[in-house]
């Protein structure tokens, strides 16, 4: 099934004779639907609505035990709402696939459905463990517990496979001191973890990052009952109690912090609703208290609360505007449909998410304190070296940060996975060369000459209703569906065609089924590769597919070409010529004797216009090195003596549970080479294990929680090529 789209045979039924009825004004019953925010009266559009998406997916069965419940009703502009369902199995609900959205109009008329891919059902539901034994299984995996919900029996879909499971989530800190939040499942026939994922991202008042500012809290607490249980404090979770005006306006006084935190939450709130008519922070006009005073060089949401730390020289709090509404974006991401998935993508679009959402309030609020901009932390310093931790509009100016989504990986570290996400968002809002002032912003390899922006307040509210069309196999290619379905439903073919220009300029692919924004447009065309690199031996070859699509006006012929191919490379395309919106095979001999390496090879396409990829091509051996056969994964690099390199890739990973790692290095004859395996502990990376030995060869092997790891291949003495296999959790 495609990752964003149910399947032919589920959109049959879910034209089946019910929704045939409603499509054709015949209204029927529905089930009771969320209760309809404040402010929404039960109008009879949305009782038009609920009758369409209910008599529709309500009646969508995988097999006889199975339902799509419908959880949520979102009122949307131009008439339009959002209906989430949650696919249930004997009652239980179903986690991880098979929940959809449908876009609707008030008359009924269903303009969009999106739903995750899953298979089929049969399990018993008879659970061999308690929920009292899931629950302690659950507590163990952190060192101090805070909180644990209480165990919900669900059937968790892991690879693509029922498991009947207790779901519950804990909050707490790890062994290291960390906090974590684990959205945990435990096997309810084994009792062994089955996945735990963890959520952790790492009045009047004076604030010291935005000045003197007004506030909503009680007359002797800082609470906000306006905005749901609203309210900050310290590392106890109590809310500070005193009086108006809050706060003395200095960097460290914790009281001064939650000044700071309350504006810029309650203005992200007030956004929201001013600017694009959603009901505040979580969809229901409140939001997840916060805390002040963690002593630690991290700021996170973990599902019930967000906390702010210090920076690193321990000059300030981490509570300036973008921050803050970034932690609290990841609420928004987390109450939409779809929830907060698991994999490496999908945490690094809900790290873009925060850092959209913290650009979003600091054009909001255009408080002269902290003018708005589209980096993250720029104010605060976090890490001693004067520089904002993310840049949207060259996210490669900040740690390399991949600008395109040709550039990720499935071990992309989430927070530089937030690169291309943020890289369409700044074009989508202000353009390739938005002039006034504004920084340009560099266009992908295959995408359009330039982008034109349609303004900040649109491409969020864009992206904000592409985010109730989210579905838990929420990824770039979804996103681009989704988003493009909004901007046409909500304005037009002219934002339409910007989105679409938008997610061209940073390589993410034009998708069957998305919509054809209309109007008229510029001819032009979008090349992309799949895959976009390969491996081969000498005296063979690998093929990859050359695939095009129109991006503006009528289709064209694209001749294909390829240059930069190393000595004993050929590459040769069949056909040699395309229509756009079609694709060619190309295949990239090796002759024998072509010396090992990785070579980048660029494939143009022109047309209209002359658009380029990158193909990178590796010469050599990408089996696991000698003697390291229970590893998983090889990489390759070449060191001369006092140099060192970080793997994989020269990034980093996320393991989102506790297990062993195991990293393999063998190195050139001769030398000594060393191996460390690396931790992120919230401020810096730290050796957890190292090689024991002195030569070229070295093994590591290390038990540990949940977190970012690397490996670091340092070349002591001697130079050459190494090879490293690595497994991990």
């Amino acid at each position: 099934m495609h990752p964003t789209r149910l399947t032919a045979a589920v959109a049959a039924l879910a034209l089946s004779a019910s929704l045939a009825t409603a499509l054709a004004g015949t209204a029927s019953a529905a089930p009771q639907a969320q209760p309809v925010p404040p402010g929404h009266g039960k109008s009879l559009a949305l009782a038009a609505a609920d009758t369409a998406a209910a008599s529709g997916l309500d009646e969508l069965r995988h097999g006889a035990d199975e339902d799509l419940v419908r959880t949520s009703v979102t009122p949307w502009s131009n008439g339009l709402y959002y209906a989430a369902y949650q696919r249930t199995y004997k009652g239980l609900p179903v986690h991880g696939g098979g929940d959809a959205v449908v876009l609707t109009d008030s008359s009924g008329k269903v303009r969009d459905v999106t739903g995750a891919p899953a298979p089929a059902l049969r399990l018993s539901t008879s659970a061999k463990v308690t929920a009292g034994a899931a629950l302690a299984t659950a507590r163990g995996q952190l060192a101090a517990v805070e909180s644990a919900s209480a165990p919900e029996l669900t059937v968790l879909l892991k690879a693509g496979k029922p498991v009947l499971a207790w779901h519950t989530l804990v909050v707490g800190t790890t062994a290291e001191a960390l906090p974590s939040s684990l959205d945990t499942y435990v096997d309810a026939r084994t009792g062994k973890v089955a996945q735990a994922t963890d959520k952790v991202r790492h009045a009047e008042g004076r604030g010291y990052h935005n000045g003197n500012v007004t506030i909503d809290t009680a007359a002797g607490s800082m609470t906000d009952t306006s905005r749901g249980a609203f309210k900050c404090g310290g590392q106890n979770g109590s809310a500070y109690t005193g009086s108006s005006p809050w706060g003395n306006g200095t960097a460290n006084d914790l009281v001064t912090a939650c000044v700071d935190i309350m504006y810029a939450a309650q203005r992200e709130s007030d956004m929201l609703k001013e600017w694009f008519g959603y009901n505040g922070i979580n969809g229901q006009g409140g939001m997840v208290p916060a805390r002040a005073g963690l002593t630690q060089v991290n700021a996170y949401y973990d599902g019930t609360k967000t906390t702010y730390g210090r920076n690193q020289n321990g000059t300030n709090q981490l509570t300036g505007i973008d921050v803050v509404a970034h932690e609290y974006g990841h609420e928004i991401f987390d109450r939409t449909p779809g929830s907060a998935g698991s994999s490496n993508e999908n945490g690094g679009m809900n790290e873009s998410t925060g850092d959209i959402f913290g650009a979003l309030t600091e054009h909001y609020a255009n408080n002269p304190n902290d003018t708005p901009d589209y980096t993250v932390g720029e104010e605060l310093n976090f890490t001693g070296n004067n520089q904002p931790i993310r840049n949207m509009y060259n996210p490669s100016l900040i740690n390399n940060d991949p600008n395109c989504y040709t550039q990720l990986s499935s071990g992309t570290e989430v927070h530089a996975a937030a690169g291309p996400q943020n890289h369409w968002f700044y074009l989508l809002a202000e353009g390739s060369n938005p002039g006034g002032g504004k920084p340009n912003s560099p266009i992908c390899s295959g995408g359009p000459s330039s982008v034109t922006g349609i303004g900040i307040q649109k491409a969020g509210k864009i992206f904000m209703g592409a985010l109730l069309l989210k579905t838990s196999s929420w990824n770039h290619l979804a996103a681009r569906r989704a988003t493009l379905t909004t901007a046409k439903n909500t304005y037009g073919a002219t934002e339409c065609n910007a989105v679409k220009a938008a997610w061209n300029a940073i390589g993410v692919p034009a998708q069957s089924g998305e919509t054809d924004c209309g109007g008229t447009s510029t001819p032009d065309f979008s090349l992309s590769l799949n895959p976009s690199s390969g491996s081969a031996q000498p005296d063979t070859s690998v093929t990859a597919t050359v695939n095009t699509s129109t991006t503006g006006g009528a289709a064209q012929t694209v001749q294909l070409s390829a240059s930069g191919a190393p000595s004993g490379v050929t590459v040769s395309f069949y056909p040699t010529s395309v229509t756009s919106g079609s694709s060619s095979t190309m295949t990239v001999k090796v002759a024998a004797g072509t010396p090992n390496g990785t070579y980048p090879i660029t494939v143009t396409g022109t047309g209209s216009a002359t658009h380029t990829v990158t193909y990178q091509l590796t010469v050599g051996s990408t089996t696991p090195p000698t003697g390291c056969d229970n590893t998983e994964h090889s990489y390759q690099g070449t060191l001369a003596s006092g140099q060192a390199a970080a793997q994989p890739d020269g990034s980093y990973y996320y393991s989102a549970s506790a297990g062993t790692h195991v990293g393999c290095l063998r190195g050139p004859a001769g030398t000594d080479f060393d191996l460390y395996l690396q931790k992120w502990n919230g401020a810096g990376w730290a050796d957890v294990a190292v090689g024991g030995t002195a030569g070229a060869d070295e093994d590591t092997s290390y038990y540990g929680t949940a977190g970012y790891y690397r490996y670091v291949v340092h070349a002591y003495s001697g130079s050459g090529a190494y090879t490293l296999g690595l497994s991990a959790p």
